[in-house]
Formats: structure tokens, C-alpha cells, sequence
């Protein structure tokens, strides 16, 4: 599936509505920059990857809203500050902004510079995410089992996927024996997205509840996990979806392959360590309710931490476009 989740028309973003997936495919037409930042925050789109090229093109709408204002610097400015807090994590869109920055500093306010960068990241992004399947499929053996976490396809990214990427080029090269797809609460990315995704690609996929895994590891079914991530700190901590820590932990005790699959802009090397990042939280009845019927008790509380930290030395290989890096530390990863 080459499709992308983001798309430029008529001098306006458009978004794949990814919160009604599967059962429903619209998409909703942008035109304010401040309404498409909010779509991030949302989640009409999600996915590092594709939370950056979709701030690039709400710089652009800014950029087209603004445009002869005798304050356009201020304006635009206060658009990029905004976009900046819809998703806190995703290192991506800080790298994209900062691409954004730089033209800012240099007074350059035109639109077509502006849609010009936006295009040429999302372009990047498919190529890169090709380069990384290609990088991962050299770990894939024919039958292995792969379980993937979340969703880090198509729709997370400019298009082709990440994570689903690897996956794509282990089936276009006939490895692939099952791809498990945990659900992945509170969300269920995984049962909604992923499973979509691949099955629209006919790969054969079973989607499986979040505690199944180790079962699974168990009976020899999986032989790899290939997850993506939204931010990886200077040491190879990956900061990726809730759930991803766990899955490593039961990788390692099984003996099986953990793979993360991410761009280069992905990565942070200001931060040292997983532990100095702050993880977002979001509202407690994402996890109470479900099609927004109360599945807890009245008084019931509830914990939505959006992502955890999955220590390097879980971790078997990140893949980036730039080369595969087996065992990652510190060195190997300011060495891109």
C-alpha cells in the first residue's frame, strides 16, 4: 500500500480522518492553520513521521493565510508555537519546525518556499521508509512470525510505513509465514489501522489482545517484533507507544529479535536518555470508554500514559535509512 494518509489540494491540507478507520475513509479539508494543528492534537493524524510532514504543511497554510500582512513574522511565529504543543513526544515535528525556524530567521515568508519544503520532506519520508524496509528485510528469514505493536505504516507516515515498511518488503520477497497485530489500547491502532493496512496488501494477518504475546513467544510463532518509534534518545532509548516496553522485556526473555524502525529524524541527540523526556498523558476516559459508552465504574480513575521507554539494551537493531545499527549505545548512534 503506497498511499499516503496527507495530501495538498486546491491550496489546502487534507487528512485521512484516521479515527474512524476502518469502517470509514473521509477526508477532512484544511485551510486554517490553527484548526489543521489542531487535527494532530486530535488524532485525525498520528505517527511521528506523519505528525512532521503535517506540521510542514500547516507552516505552508500559515504562511498562505498570512501572506502581505505587514506582521507576518509575528503571525506565522505564534503558528509555529502552537504546532509545536499539539503533540509533545513525536520528535518529528520538532525536527520539521525546525526546518521552519531557519526560514523564519532568514525573513523568508513565501508560500512557495514554504509548500516547496513541506513537499520535499513528505517525498523524503517515502523514500526513506522504502530504504528502511529494504535495511530491515535483510533480518527477516523465510516463515519467521513477526508481531508488530501500534501502527507504524502508511498511515503514520508519508507513505509505505516504517515499521509495516520492513513488512512489506519480507511479503514482497515471499518470507513472511503470519504478521501479529496486538490490538493496542487504549486506541486500538493495531486492530483499526495495521490490520487494515496489511490486509489490504493481502498479507496474512491475525490481530491478537495486547496481554497475548508471550504466549505466543512461547509457542515459537514469533520470531521478530518490528516496531517504529516516535522519538529515540542519544543512548538508543526508544520512546515509542505504550505497550513497546513490555513487548521488548518478553523479546528478550524468549530470545527473539527486537527491531525499531525509524528515520534519522526521529532521532534526538539533545536528549542523552530516555528518562530526561516527559511523556504525554491524555484524558482517562480514552481508557474508561469505549465508542463513548462508560465501560468502568462511576468512580473509577484511570492512567493514559501515550508512550514508555524501551532501555537500548533491549533493543536487537534500529533501522534507519541511513544503515542498521545492531546493539545501539551512544557511539553508534551520534556516529549517523
Amino acid at each position: 500500500m503506497t498511499f499516503s494518509p496527507i495530501r495538498w489540494q486546491n491550496n489546502s491540507l487534507e487528512l485521512l480522518d484516521q479515527r474512524i478507520l476502518p469502517h470509514k475513509e473521509k477526508w477532512i479539508k484544511y485551510s486554517n492553520p490553527i484548526k489543521a494543528a489542531e487535527a494532530i492534537t486530535n488524532m485525525v493524524v498520528r505517527g511521528a513521521p506523519a505528525i512532521g510532514i503535517t506540521a510542514s504543511y500547516v507552516m505552508a497554510l500559515s504562511a498562505l493565510q498570512h501572506k502581505n500582512k505587514t506582521n507576518i513574522k509575528n503571525l506565522i511565529f505564534a503558528n509555529l508555537q502552537i504546532i509545536k504543543k499539539s503533540r509533545p513526544t513525536a520528535y518529528n515535528l520538532f525536527w520539521a519546525l525546525s526546518q521552519y525556524q531557519k526560514l523564519i530567521d532568514e525573513n523568508n515568508f513565501n508560500f512557495a518556499d514554504y509548500l516547496y519544503l513541506a513537499k520535499k520532506i513528505h517525498k523524503q519520508d517515502i523514500e526513506n521508509n522504502i530504504k528502511m524496509g529494504d535495511f530491515g528485510n535483510e533480518y527477516i528469514k523465510d516463515n519467521d512470525g513477526i508481531l508488530t505493536h501500534c501502527n507504524a505504516g502508511a498511515l503514520a507516515t508519508g507513505g509505505y510505513g516504517t515499521a509495516l515498511g520492513v513488512i512489506r518488503a519480507a511479503h514482497r520477497d515471499k518470507k513472511i509465514k503470519k504478521v501479529y497485530a496486538d490490538e493496542t489500547r487504549p486506541w486500538l491502532q493495531g486492530t483499526r489501522l495495521t490490520a487494515w493496512e496489511l490486509l489490504k496488501d493481502n498479507i496474512s494477518t491475525t490481530i491478537i489482545t495486547d496481554s497475548s504475546a508471550a504466549v505466543l513467544m512461547a509457542q515459537n510463532k514469533i520470531q521478530w517484533v518490528v516496531v517504529g518509534a516516535d522519538r529515540i534518545t542519544a543512548n538508543g532509548d526508544v520512546i515509542n507507544k505504550i505497550g513497546t516496553y513490555s513487548l521488548a522485556i518478553l523479546a528478550n526473555f524468549h530470545k527473539i529479535g527486537f527491531m525499531v524502525v525509524a528515520p534519522t529524524s526521529t532521532i534526538d541527540k539533545n536528549i542523552k536518555k530516555g528518562e530526561d523526556i516527559i511523556i504525554e498523558h491524555r484524558h482517562k476516559n480514552e481508557v474508561l470508554f469505549l465508542n463513548e459508552q462508560n465501560l468502568a465504574p462511576d468512580k473509577a480513575d484511570a492512567i493514559n500514559q501515550v508512550f514508555d521507554t524501551t532501555p537500548a539494551n533491549l533493543i536487537s537493531v534500529i533501522i534507519t535509512e541511513k544503515k542498521a545499527i545492531e546493539n545501539p549505545n551512544f557511539k553508534k548512534i551520534n556516529g549517523l
